[in-house]
C-alpha cells in the first residue's frame, strides 16, 4: 500500500475514503451528511500534506480549545458567536478527519484511538466549564440558579459520551454469520440530531444575545438529560440481555 499511496492524488484519496467509511449506524444526519464529508476533504488534504493522524487530532484540539477559551475569556457578541462556531465546527471536522486519515494510511492504532477519545472528553468537559465561567463573568443572570445549568449539561454530556463508548466496546461486533450490520435508519438519524455535537456547536451562534443563548443552551441541556435517561435504560437492557444469553444452562 505504501507504494501506491505515496503518489495518490487528492481526488484518489477522496475516492478511497468514500469507500472506507465507518458504519452510519447510530450517527445523526449532521454527522453523516455534513461532518463526515467535510472530514473526508480535510483527511485527503492532510494526507497530501504528509500529516499523521495524531497531528490531525492535534489540529482538531487547537481549533476546539481556542473556541472554548474564547467563550470563557471574551464578552459575548455576535462576532464572538461566529468565531466560536467556526472554531468548534472546524475542530469537529478535523476530529472526523483523523480517523479517516488513519484508515487511508493504514495506521489505525490503540494509541491513536485513545488520544482521540481523551481529546473528545476534554473538549466536552472544557466547553461547559467555559459556559459556566462566561455566565459568571459576563451574563446578567436573573438568578444564581442559572449557574447550575452548565454543570448539569456537562454531567449529561460526559455520561452520554462515556456510556455510549463503553457500551460499544462491551457489545460483540456483528459478523457475516450473524447477518452483518443492518442498514442505518434514517428515522434514528433524525432522532439523534438533538444530541449531535454539531447541533451543540450551533447553539453558540446565539452568543450575541444573552437571553437567546441562555434559553437555547438550557433547552438543549434538558434534551441531553432526557436522552441520558433513555440511553441509560436502553444500554443497560442490551448488556443485561447479553449477559443472560451467555449464562450457562442449568
Amino acid at each position: 500500500m505504501a507504494g501506491t499511496t505515496d503518489t495518490m492524488t487528492f481526488g484518489a484519496a477522496i475516492a478511497r475514503l468514500r469507500g472506507a467509511q465507518k458504519s452510519a449506524k447510530g450517527v445523526s444526519l449532521y454527522s453523516r451528511y455534513v461532518n463526515r464529508p467535510l472530514g473526508r476533504v480535510l483527511a485527503a488534504a492532510a494526507y497530501r500534506a504528509g500529516l499523521t493522524p495524531n497531528q490531525v487530532t492535534g489540529v482538531s484540539a487547537v481549533f476546539s480549545f481556542a473556541a472554548v477559551a474564547a467563550v470563557a475569556l471574551a464578552r459575548p457578541s455576535w462576532g464572538l458567536a461566529l468565531a466560536v462556531y467556526a472554531g468548534l465546527v472546524l475542530g469537529f471536522a478535523f476530529d472526523s478527519a483523523d480517523g479517516q486519515l488513519a484508515r487511508l494510511r493504514g495506521e489505525s492504532s490503540p494509541a491513536g484511538e485513545w488520544l482521540d477519545h481523551v481529546v473528545d472528553c476534554a473538549k466536552i468537559t472544557a466547553m461547559h466549564t467555559a459556559v459556566l465561567i462566561s455566565f459568571h463573568r459576563f451574563f446578567a443572570l436573573p438568578s444564581e440558579g442559572w449557574l447550575l445549568v452548565p454543570p448539569a449539561f456537562q454531567f449529561a454530556a460526559v455520561l452520554i459520551f462515556f456510556g455510549g463508548l463503553l457500551t460499544d466496546k462491551l457489545k460483540p461486533k456483528a459478523t457475516a454469520s450473524q447477518g452483518g450490520t443492518p442498514p442505518p435508519s434514517r428515522l434514528r438519524a433524525v432522532a439523534l440530531l438533538p444530541v449531535d455535537y454539531g447541533v451543540l456547536c450551533a447553539v453558540f451562534l446565539l452568543l450575541g444575545s444573552e437571553d437567546a443563548f441562555r434559553f437555547g443552551y438550557a433547552a438543549l441541556c434538558a434534551v441531553y438529560v432526557l436522552f441520558l435517561a433513555a440511553f441509560s435504560v436502553k444500554w443497560f437492557r442490551e448488556l443485561s440481555a447479553l449477559s443472560a444469553s451467555r449464562a450457562p444452562l442449568s
